[in-house]
């Protein structure tokens, strides 16, 4: 079993399409034994992944900053909720739990994470795979400005390979699974 970190979005007024895909790939992290470490969130994508692991199966493990916690947003059928005292710790926390990282459509903070995640992994700070989910080229444009960014040589090629991408939930976990597995993450 693995913890699977999942980044998406958190609002409340996404289309139907979105909460639904966030809800099937917590199904497949709970069917496949793992366990979803989320934002702690009840609300938009990041509570229907929770739901979804939880109706799979699945544990969950929410980190949540004292803040959104007073916003009512906490998501209390975590099997376990950590409150931090800030976005960064939360942050924190989450990568130090996770063995691997899936990234859902969302906005900033979600960007944020992706980035975090994908940066440190390519200073060899961690060898936790990072998998961008690009549900109907949610991230297109993202991918083609990096791939320009790598011809201009401002990334490197090895961090833009050692980037998963898939847009298939099965594929994705798939994915995952053998990279943790083949221990094939890190700069190359």
């Amino acid at each position: 079993m693995a913890a699977i970190g999942v980044f998406c979005a958190s609002s409340q007024r996404l289309d139907r399409r979105w909460l639904d895909l966030a809800h099937e790939v917590g199904l497949e992290i709970g069917r496949r034994g793992h366990e979803l470490v989320s934002g702690g969130g009840c609300v938009g994508m990041m509570g229907a992944v929770a739901d979804g692991t939880r109706d799979g199966g699945g544990r969950t493990y929410g980190v949540i900053p004292q803040s959104l916690v007073d916003l009512e947003v906490a998501d209390t059928k975590s099997d376990e909720l950590v409150v931090t005292d800030g976005m960064a710790s939360r942050k924190t926390l989450m990568i130090e739990k996770a063995d691997a990282f899936v990234v859902l459509p969302g906005g900033l903070g979600t960007l944020d994470e992706l980035f975090e995640v994908w940066t440190t992994a390519m200073l060899d700070l961690h060898r936790k795979p990072v998998l961008l989910f690009d549900a109907d080229g949610f991230y297109a444009g993202l991918l083609d400005w990096l791939r320009g960014l790598t011809t201009q040589e401002f990334v490197r090629p090895s961090a833009l390979s050692m980037l998963l991408v898939s847009r298939d939930v099965s594929e994705s976990l798939d994915l995952l699974e053998a990279s943790l597995l083949g221990g094939t993450v890190g700069p190359s």
